[in-house]
């Protein structure tokens, strides 16, 4: 059992115009670092291939490179087009990755294709080491081989065809000229379906170099023989082969399930009919080398590949480009199947390996936030305002539907990413919450990923996905709605603690991890609250604190705890009611009087808080159940002309108590009520979190809670729950 700080502390503070009834209605509603959305990523993903990505439909992506230098026009244009085709008679969706006018897309329409296609435009070539350049000022470009398989796995794409992957150069154990491809592939957890690697590198040694890489290469046969490009057989044999889809889908999702994120190479061969022709185009291309060597083009930098290309296309007359289109188009067929396997496996997986989870964050690191409780999708149907809605009883009303991700406990953690991203970098956060195998289910995974937040803490259950549906009148008057929160009732905490063993949680007592609850039962709460206690994993923030006292009785004392006016006075009345009659026991009696709140105290206290003078005295008499109480006040607060703004007393045994109010900020409009109390908390936890000691001194106490109301300002002035301008909050 770890030992509690002594420290405690009442904050009484106010949110603007958040009303006591708006945040009781979002508790009955169950209302990475460095990602995407929440950064504002300029990458957009074509609604085909959201769509497929959200329901989990097979999808290729495929690069343009071979669009802007690889290939002359028309090639350029009608062989990306064969490959989407090939894509697509396998079952399988095409991604087509470039670069237009300074935003990446995963999915390319043809006019954009075309586009890139046109010999006249002036598109760039992309690696790692260009997307921002490029994307800064506004370029087209084609992805490389590199640059497709990091957007590839930022979408969530689980497979990449293209013709041949850069490798060791011949000459480079001088040169040091090695591909950026070869570490990609060390990052991105994507099959790469290629030919191996291009005919103008030395095989032997790129084998060698990603074996010490650790990226498994399987060719695409039987005999284990590496392809040498245009050739099926390179003279080079690795440990392991297959030519099934099945069986390759198998080796790709056996390296999900051990959380490698590492891809993989599956090297096939060029179509047989074209195998005769491959020892002359060896030929050419040992000129077309030995000429860059004497001209000085071998030190071109990155125009040696196509000029060497280019030039063996020259010395054999069109063939190898014939060669190459075959390839090309093999493997973009071969991508497909190997994507479609891959889907299939997923369906019969128990908990789905999407791969939108690594995409969005590849590598998360263990979290130090962790939110448990209800993630649910919110359907708000609102009338015409024009229309008088009791003349539509038993019927259907004009007006607008809106679905939006919902759930207090999913608000919570939202807010926690988002202010982790600006106001407290660096700090991973992860919510563990029941998700249904349903339609909604998708939605609510999928666009979570797509907020740039892990849902590797999703649990994939049998029942239905949590839904609020509210229809409401054309002045925004509740008529009436459904609540389906069952999924939560049996959210066990066996299921929750081995959710947060393998979603790599810090259970470092010195690293203060903070642990929030919301929508669980009494006896999850409780033993979550003792689960945490006994790990080390600090923090715990109970959305339903009058559920989590009831649960903790004689037990382990809740961190914190952020109660509304009403919530706070409900859990006084039952810590003082019949039932429990908690406040006249002899330990809490004992507790009270080692606080030696004597007559000073009581004094700068009655100074401090006359308008709330019973509130203040409620919250004190709880702290034997609660170490930090932030008692959230609505529109009401301490008046702001008062002299002193914090009582500190001193107990006997070290004790501390500190209660201080912060008045509220300045709202000139507000929006939306839900999540207001939300983003409180969640950049609150944030705050907690990312510095243990930032709330036992007064500034840090002040800067945590001011920003954190600064959060909450900003979800009222809102369309959303939790407003996107999270991400760019700033510490006051």
């Amino acid at each position: 059992m770890t030992r509690w700080s002594r420290f405690r502390s009442v904050t009484p503070f106010p949110l603007t115009t958040t009303s006591t009834e708006g945040e009781l209605l979002d508790l009955q509603r169950g209302a990475h670092s460095n990602t995407l959305k929440l950064r504002n990523a300029p990458l957009d993903i074509h609604p085909e291939v959201q769509e497929a990505l959200a329901h989990n439909k097979p999808v290729v992506a495929l690069e343009t490179a071979l669009v802007t230098h690889g290939l002359p026009y028309p090639q350029r244009l009608e062989v990306p087009l064969a490959m989407e085709q090939n894509v697509r008679s396998s079952g399988a969706v095409p991604a087509t990755i470039g670069l237009i006018g300074g935003r990446i897309k995963v999915g390319l329409e043809r006019k954009e294709l075309e586009r890139l296609a046109d010999p006249a435009g002036k598109s760039v070539k992309l690696s790692r080491r260009d997307i921002a350049a490029a994307v800064a000022l506004g370029k087209d470009g084609g992805t490389t081989c590199s640059s497709t398989l990091i957007f590839s796995a930022m979408a969530g794409i689980k497979v990449f065809a293209t013709g041949g992957m850069g490798g060791v150069h011949r000459g480079g154990e001088t040169s040091f000229d090695i591909s950026a491809d070869l570490q990609e592939l060390t990052r991105c957890p994507v099959a790469l379906v290629s030919s191996g690697v291009k005919s103008i590198l030395d095989i032997k040694r790129t084998l060698e170099y990603m074996e010490t890489l650790g990226v498994p290469v399987i060719p695409w046969n039987e005999t284990k023989e590496f392809p040498a490009f245009w050739s099926p057989k390179s003279g080079y044999k690795v440990p392991w082969s297959t030519s099934d889809p099945a069986v390759a889908a198998k080796i790709l999702h056996t390296q999900w399930q051990f959380g490698m994120k590492n891809g993989i190479m599956f090297a096939v061969p060029i179509p047989e009919q074209y195998h005769a022709v491959g020892e002359t185009l060896e030929q050419y291309v040992a000129q077309a080398i030995q000429e860059s060597e004497e001209n000085g083009m071998a030190k071109a930098g990155n125009d040696v590949t196509p000029w060497l290309l280019n030039r063996v296309r020259e010395l054999s007359g069109g063939v190898s480009m014939t060669s190459n289109i075959a390839l090309l188009t093999n493997n973009a067929l071969v991508g497909g199947q190997l994507a479609v396997e891959y889907s299939r496996l997923n369906e019969t997986s128990d908990v789905a390996p999407t791969s939108s989870t690594e995409s969005s964050s590849p590598d998360h690191g263990a979290a130090r936030v962790v939110t448990v409780g209800c993630a649910a999708i919110d359907v708000v149907a609102q009338g015409k305002s024009d229309v008088n809605p009791s003349l539509s009883l038993h019927s259907t009303t004009p007006g607008s539907v809106a679905l939006t991700l919902g759930g207090v406990a999913r608000n919570v953690a939202e807010a926690t990413a988002r202010a982790s991203v600006s106001a407290y970098p660096g700090l991973s956060s992860v919510l563990v919450a029941p998700v249904g195998k349903d339609f909604f289910g998708h939605v609510l995974t999928e666009q979570t990923s797509r907020l740039g937040m892990r849902n590797d803490g999703f649990v994939p259950v049998e029942g239905r996905t949590a839904v609020c549906n509210m229809v409401l009148d054309g002045q925004g008057g509740l008529i009436g709605g459904v609540a389906d929160m069952d999924v939560t009732n049996d959210f066990t905490f066996d299921t929750v603690s081995q959710v947060i063993f393998l979603s790599d949680i810090e259970t470092d007592t010195s690293l203060n991890s903070s642990h929030s609850m919301g929508n669980l039962s009494a006896d999850t709460i409780k033993k979550l609250v003792n689960y945490c206690h006994q790990n080390g994993i600090k923090g715990d923030e109970p959305t339903s604190s009058s559920l989590a006292f009831q649960s903790n009785i004689n037990d382990t004392p809740i961190t914190h705890s952020t109660p509304n006016l009403l919530e706070l006075q409900e859990i006084y009345d039952q810590a003082s009611s019949d039932e429990y009659n908690l406040m006249n026991k002899d330990w809490w009696w004992k507790f009270i009087d080692n606080l030696s709140l004597g007559t000073s105290f009581r004094m700068d206290l009655d100074h401090l808080a006359r308008r709330q003078r019973g509130l203040v005295q409620r919250a004190v008499h709880l702290l034997p159940f609660f170490q930090h109480i932030w008692v959230k006040c609505g529109e009401q607060g301490v008046a702001s002309n008062m002299a002193r703004r914090c009582v500190v007393a001193h107990g006997m045994k070290g004790d501390i108590v500190v209660v201080k109010h912060f008045p509220a900020l300045k709202v000139e409009t507000v929006e939306n009520v839900t999540g207001a109390g939300d983003s409180f908390v969640g950049t609150l936890i944030a705050g907690i979190a990312s510095d243990k000691k930032s709330i036992y001194d007064l500034d840090g106490l002040e800067s945590i809670v001011n920003t954190a109301q600064h959060a909450a300002v900003l979800s009222l002035q809102s369309h959303h729950a939790v407003s996107p301008r999270l991400s760019d909050l700033k510490l006051l």
